[in-house]
């Protein structure tokens, strides 16, 4: 009897100290304010969804660099609540481009911080050991993973990469004089072919080695403590089994998302199909204790008018769902049709003013103290 005593004491001990890593950052030393943005986000998912956009206050239609200026906020007054960035500058080019790359993202990133909103980092890493760029072309590209991966012949040159990322992330102080974070999402839409670290281009087990040795080198090496780390597949999942194929497990991951054009309009109109993939996302995070988020998606051009309501939005809401933030793509400065959020005289944004008024979206303006432990106004 005394033995099975024992024995349910260290089982209820175990589930207690499993309980206890959930609903929090895998970094056991993240920052204060990484910690309360992971929890904010979180309490604010129960019944709102931040809305972001890539690139937003870097450039728009028409523009570049202008300051504190933004697609969105020309046309509803506030910026994203989300901001989305990447690090595609920081490797592959000679130094003096990486350093300006690190100051301008620097300012950007620094920039959203002070105004009260959030950054999410993509990093469309320049293949390390071949040409091609970061998308896979036959005949060009070699399958990086394994090369940089422990192990394998590259990692050294994989690791000072990791570390001009380490640097800067310690250098990203807002005006408080704290570190800023930053929501960090590595190698996504790994399930499909176009990038080097996609699925046809290396194993589940070198995927996932390749992403705790990221995260553990970071976090536990190079002391990055002001990192949320996401997980974004691309759509091509149905089960909660095929969306964690290369699931890296739980003590990797904070949040875990998904980017999907498909089902919402680039290949097809199918609300019910992307609303059922999101819900096995916002579940597995629910059951996990992550956070939940819709990474990517967007409509090039957006030439469905009611695009905002009648399909993003419906289909977020069509089942209890806690997703943290929706990020659509960017609005090239040049091309006449890449963009994904309206801009003034757009034929859409009457129908994107009744997405920013829902009282289900956030914007910029409507978030109050994110980064302390207790959020004002919302509630």
């Amino acid at each position: 009897m005394r033995n099975k005593l024992l024995l349910f004491a260290i089982l209820l001990l175990a589930g207690q100290a499993v309980q206890g890593q959930k609903n929090k950052p895998i970094d056991a030393k993240a920052t204060r304010q990484t910690k309360n943005l992971y929890r904010n986000l979180l309490k604010l998912s129960d019944k709102h969804t931040l809305f972001g956009h890539q690139h937003a206050t870097e450039y728009g239609h028409g523009w570049s660099g202008d300051k504190n200026r933004s697609d969105v906020k020309s046309v509803t007054g506030s910026h994203p609540a989300v901001v989305g960035v990447d690090l595609s500058g920081f490797s592959g080019r000679p130094p003096e481009a990486i350093k300006r790359a690190k100051d301008n993202l620097r300012q950007n990133v620094i920039d959203t911080y002070n105004r009260g909103g959030v950054t999410t980092v993509a990093w469309h890493f320049s293949n390390p050991v071949s040409g091609g760029g970061f998308y896979w072309k036959d005949s060009v590209s070699l399958p990086a993973v394994k090369y940089i991966i422990p192990g394998g012949e590259a990692h050294a040159q994989y690791k000072e990469i990791l570390r001009g990322i380490g640097e800067w992330a310690h250098s990203i102080r807002g005006k408080d004089g704290k570190l800023v974070p930053l929501i960090f999402r590595p190698y996504h839409e790994f399930d499909g072919g176009w990038f080097w670290w996609g699925k046809p281009h290396t194993s589940a087990d070198e995927f996932k080695s390749l992403w705790r040795f990221t995260v553990t080198y970071l976090r536990d090496s190079l002391q990055v403590h002001n990192f949320i780390y996401a997980f974004s597949p691309d759509n091509r999942f149905n089960s909660e089994e095929e969306f964690l194929e290369r699931y890296p497990g739980d003590e990797w991951v904070d949040m875990v998302g998904m980017d999907n054009y498909a089902d919402y309009g680039r290949d097809r109109y199918d609300i019910e199909t992307g609303a059922r993939k999101l819900k096995i996302v916002s579940d597995y995070a629910l059951k996990a204790g992550k956070l939940a988020a819709f990474t990517e998606t967007g409509l090039e051009s957006i030439p469905d008018t009611t695009w905002w309501t009648n399909t993003l939005l419906k289909a977020m809401q069509s089942h209890k769902m806690r997703l943290a933030y929706v990020l659509v793509w960017r609005n090239d400065t040049r091309s006449s049709t890449h963009y994904y959020a309206p801009y003034p005289g757009h034929s859409s944004v009457p129908n994107f003013i009744k997405f920013y008024q829902d009282p289900y979206t956030l914007f910029e303006n409507d978030l109050k103290r994110i980064y302390r432990r207790k959020i004002l106004g919302i509630f």
